[in-house]
């Protein structure tokens, strides 16, 4: 079987949340995606840029519902690319400011990761990749991807005004 083809991405998200207003709060009042349409009292479309959308919320199937128990099967984390890490700073701060618990953040060699959990539970992560030509390989040319702990203090420095940073983890090990 041939490979799929290297255009193809992973286009949006679709969240079923507990309560819908809380979900806008994190995602658009918090994180800054903009509200692209509403259906109702029941869902949600958020994008970046314009676009139609990249996260979809609904409470279609679990208004008022609770997250999964740990040890079950379900999404690990949605991954937010950020396109420098100048946004990803700013995204820290949003997140500091909001006063949103970090769970853990990473330097990857390849990206740099901060994670943490939305309203419902969810894995979130957000990341930046540096540029391929910047990725760690090994001496015969294979990608050499780590974890290893992410420089908060020096993240925050990368423009912008400065957050008191917390303490985290050096977050997943999802390699």
């Amino acid at each position: 079987m041939s490979p799929i083809h290297a255009g193809v991405r992973i286009g949006h998200v679709h969240l079923k949340v507990a309560n819908l207003e809380r979900a806008l709060g994190f995602y658009r009042d918090v994180l800054g995606f903009e509200l692209t349409q509403r259906y109702g009292p029941s869902a949600a479309f958020l994008s970046a840029g314009g676009y139609h959308h990249h996260i979809g919320l609904n409470t279609w199937e679990s208004l008022g519902g609770s997250p999964p128990a740990p040890g079950t099967t379900g999404l690990y984390h949605l991954a937010i690319l950020y396109p420098t890490r100048a946004e990803l700073a700013d995204a820290l701060r949003r997140v500091l400011e909001a006063g949103i618990a970090i769970d853990g953040a990473a330097d990857h060699g390849v990206s740099e990761a901060l994670y943490l959990r939305d309203p419902d539970d969810n894995g979130v992560e957000l990341y930046w990749d540096r540029p391929a030509a910047q990725w760690p390989r090994t001496a015969d040319g294979q990608l050499a991807m780590f974890t290893r702990r992410l420089d908060i203090e020096g993240l925050l420095r990368e423009g912008g005004p400065r957050v008191r940073s917390q303490s985290v983890g050096p977050g997943p090990r999802d390699l």
